[in-house]
């Protein structure tokens, strides 16, 4: 199981990561080009649902939704600001190796997402009191198995109530 899931980080890496590379280095040319273009910005998005659901589309994520979730973006400008994310935390140095939280954590781990963690590594950072593997869903699982993940959080904050 972990080398399918190494091998399935590679491989992003190296052909499904070029959002992260130019949301990390040039957050704002591509945020004035999907301002300025719906047809650009429901192009980027709905790639990025395609790529990352378990079953793709159509169909992993109810139409409407995957439409409402492109406007949102739209109307409230939200693209320049969501990439600026990974250009500030790029230059934090945030996605560096971290000091072990004490912070109990849980995690859900869905097979489509974009690289499932590997349990033993997220120990090395984090307090895991609370794993949970699932058969089906991926990196947009609230949208696309909203019962599963509203149970696996309810089981959660059971746990550490």
């Amino acid at each position: 199981m972990e080398r399918e899931r190494l091998s399935a980080l590679r491989s992003f890496q190296a052909s499904g990561s070029g959002y992260f590379a130019i949301q990390s280095t040039k957050p704002q040319t591509l945020a004035y080009g999907l301002t300025d273009s719906p047809a650009g910005q429901l192009a980027w998005i709905t790639e990025k649902f395609g790529a990352w659901t378990d079953g793709g589309l159509p169909g992993a994520v109810d139409r409407d939704q995957l439409l409402t979730n492109v406007t949102l973006y739209w109307l409230t400008r939200t693209a320049g600001s969501s990439a600026r994310l990974y250009y500030e935390t790029a230059r934090a140095r945030a996605w560096g190796p971290a000091v072990r939280s004490t912070v109990p954590t849980g995690v859900a781990v869905f097979p489509r997402e974009i690289a499932p963690p590997i349990r033993r590594f997220a120990e090395q950072s984090e307090n895991i009191v609370h794993w949970t593997e699932f058969d089906r869903g991926g990196h947009f699982a609230a949208m696309e198995e909203p019962d599963l993940l509203v149970a696996d959080v309810r089981q959660f904050f059971r746990l550490i109530r």
